[in-house]
């Protein structure tokens, strides 16, 4: 269809389009768009402190992450391939986890004993064969008590068998990205081809924590009873530092003394992973010097919710000409202590951004600067639709366009 317009109509659309195009020609020079990070606990910009190296421990590998950004704040050998000993039952939690969230199993459900699982030797919670248990007292009987027996008994209960179980085990290990990992059983008792890392456990870890909340809570809990049997929970760092609260120990002889710790400070919370200790003091002394570094030399930050809407973009041809933009997830960033102010944040959209846009759709990038350097980047969304305008505003978006286009 071929559109004729008289001359008074044309000066209309001119004036029109350059009263509206005062924005419009500012927005298009400026693909960035600098920001302020959004923080409940940002502080006034202080003198920047100086970080020292981690402290020296005796462990063969170990690492140190903060649970909401992942950042990695100090590690040794955190790579190297490790005998996991009782640490796998982190792998058999998440799995059990799992199949919570996803109702293919439920707390209430009775798991009935096998031979198999009553005659696993090493630490137990003490179920008996041909006994009924729930799968809540599994649960805490592997977390407490770090029972063997009651990891065969889920394990048969979910997996149909231990091997079958483990399948499922290396299932989660690759969807988290675990690269050096491999099970081959739910407990942790020695086999060549079972092993993690300290990377991967971190990994494991911060999921475990992140996507399961609802089940964390037993994590810290100091005792459970089964059978008339009460059994101390082998993390020492739970009765001497009020802010720990998780996650699992580990020993065998090839593997050493190891340990999984978690502890909350304020908004921060920062998850320790410790391999091959040579005593179980040790581990845990360990384990809080490395706990008590992060959380006197770094600082974590929120810098957006998810789906919260950072700033907004022209749009040309939409029925509306502004764009809402946000991230999927909330952000979080771990910078050294004091240097706040070194932190940047800016966006960088496309500058002729036009309808039709999709909520969701890719729209750009935040780009985050520390010193000047990038050290994080994410893609930026859409957080609502904005369909085709019609025919008028189309027409004179395009001639904003075209000037714009021909000024540049």
């Amino acid at each position: 269809m071929k559109l004729s317009f008289s001359r008074s109509q044309i000066a209309l659309l001119l004036a029109m389009f350059v009263k509206a195009n005062l924005f419009y020609a500012a927005a298009a020079d400026l693909p960035s768009t600098s920001l302020s990070p959004i923080s409940a606990t940002s502080p006034i910009a202080s003198k920047p402190l100086i970080t020292p190296t981690p402290p020296a421990l005796n462990a063969k590998a170990y690492i140190l992450i903060d649970v909401n950004s992942g950042k990695i704040i100090a590690e040794k050998n955190s790579d190297e391939r490790v005998p996991p000993a009782s640490l796998t039952k982190l792998m058999t939690l998440y799995v059990i986890s799992n199949g919570l969230h996803n109702e293919q199993i439920h707390l209430t459900d009775n798991v009935h004993v096998s031979r198999d699982a009553w005659k696993t030797g090493g630490s137990r919670m003490f179920i008996k064969e041909g006994q009924d248990v729930s799968i809540e007292d599994l649960l805490k009987g592997i977390i407490v008590d770090s029972g063997n027996d009651a990891c065969v008994a889920i394990a048969e209960h979910l997996g149909g068998s231990e091997p079958g179980f483990a399948e499922i085990m290396n299932h989660q290990a690759q969807q988290l990205g675990m690269k050096n990992s491999h099970f081959t059983d739910s407990t942790g008792l020695p086999d060549p081809n079972h092993y993690t890392s300290a990377k991967d456990l971190a990994i494991l870890g911060r999921a475990l924590i992140n996507n399961y909340p609802q089940y964390y809570h037993w994590y810290k809990q100091k005792w459970f009873t089964y059978n008339g049997i009460r059994q101390p929970n082998r993390n020492r760092l739970l009765w001497r530092n009020s802010q720990v609260d998780g996650v699992k120990t580990g020993h065998t002889n090839e593997a050493g003394f190891c340990l999984v710790s978690s502890a909350k400070r304020e908004n921060m919370r920062l998850l320790a992973v410790v391999m091959g200790s040579p005593s179980e003091s040790s581990r845990a002394d360990d384990s809080e010097r490395l706990l008590n570094y992060g959380f006197r030399f770094f600082e974590t930050h929120e810098l957006y919710k998810a789906n919260q809407s950072i700033t907004q973009v022209p749009v040309y041809k939409g029925q509306t000409d502004k764009l809402p933009i946000g991230l999927r997830e909330s952000q979080y960033l771990t910078i050294p202590s004091g240097q706040y102010q070194q932190l940047s944040i800016s966006t960088s959209v496309p500058k002729n951004l036009q309808a039709p846009i999709t909520k969701g759709d890719t729209v750009g990038n935040l780009i985050i600067k520390f010193n000047n350097n990038v050290i994080a980047n994410y893609p930026i969304y859409a957080l609502q639709d904005i369909p085709q305008g019609g025919i008028y505003t189309r027409m004179v978006d395009s001639i904003r366009l075209s000037f714009g286009n021909w000024l540049s």
